[in-house]
């Protein structure tokens, strides 16, 4: 026979119940590793096309696989673009940068659309987040290649910066000029710790 005061539970039991994680779904914490990390960017001009890098300072972040939801930050040092060309690299960290005003280059993630495969198989997702560069944060979307192997992570995107669109300075001149938009290629190692 059916009993009926289980019929009679609160509205907000049943939603507290159904807001339940789904057994089997954790959350996975991942530091990324500096020395393994390579954030690359691709600028051209009318002569050549410009290739350098930049220095990851930390990152770390936490993601849910049954929501989808991501935590934390990829910190950049926004004065450590190298180009191989040190007059270059010191106009862009002084003129376009403003790197003494504003010396990190940020990404927080908050949302991964697709899903993160545990296995060794890779995945693509879309990681969207905000973009903090020159003192002003942009909301992005990433399109992003990961592999997870027992302990590491390793995960690959590429992404346009509208620099000038963005506010800061265009370095072309009268015979000079440079694309208004620069390509950041960012490959990231970490370490993978589960609960």
């Amino acid at each position: 026979m059916l009993n009926t005061s289980m019929l009679r539970l609160p509205a907000s039991c049943v939603l507290a119940i159904l807001a339940l994680p789904a057994t089997g779904a954790e959350q996975l914490a991942v530091d990324l590793d500096a020395a393994k990390t390579n954030v690359a960017f691709v600028l051209s001009d009318v002569l050549h096309t410009v290739r350098g890098t930049f220095r990851l300072k930390q990152g770390h972040f936490v993601f849910d696989e049954s929501t989808g939801l991501i935590s934390g930050e990829v910190i950049v040092d926004a004065a450590s673009g190298n180009s191989g060309n040190s007059a270059r690299d010191k106009r862009m960290t002084r003129d376009i940068l403003e790197a003494q005003r504003y010396p990190e280059i940020r990404f927080t993630p908050v949302k991964i659309a697709g899903s993160v495969s545990t296995a060794t198989t890779p995945s693509t997702v879309q990681v969207t987040g905000s973009f903090w560069i020159h003192g002003q944060a942009h909301d992005i979307t990433i399109p992003t290649r990961v592999q997870m192997s027992q302990h590491d992570i390793t995960a690959s995107g590429k992404f346009i910066v509208p620099y000038v669109e963005w506010g800061m300075k265009n370095p072309s001149n009268f015979l000079l000029k440079v694309n208004k938009e620069v390509e950041i290629d960012l490959t990231a190692v970490g370490h993978l710790e589960r609960p």
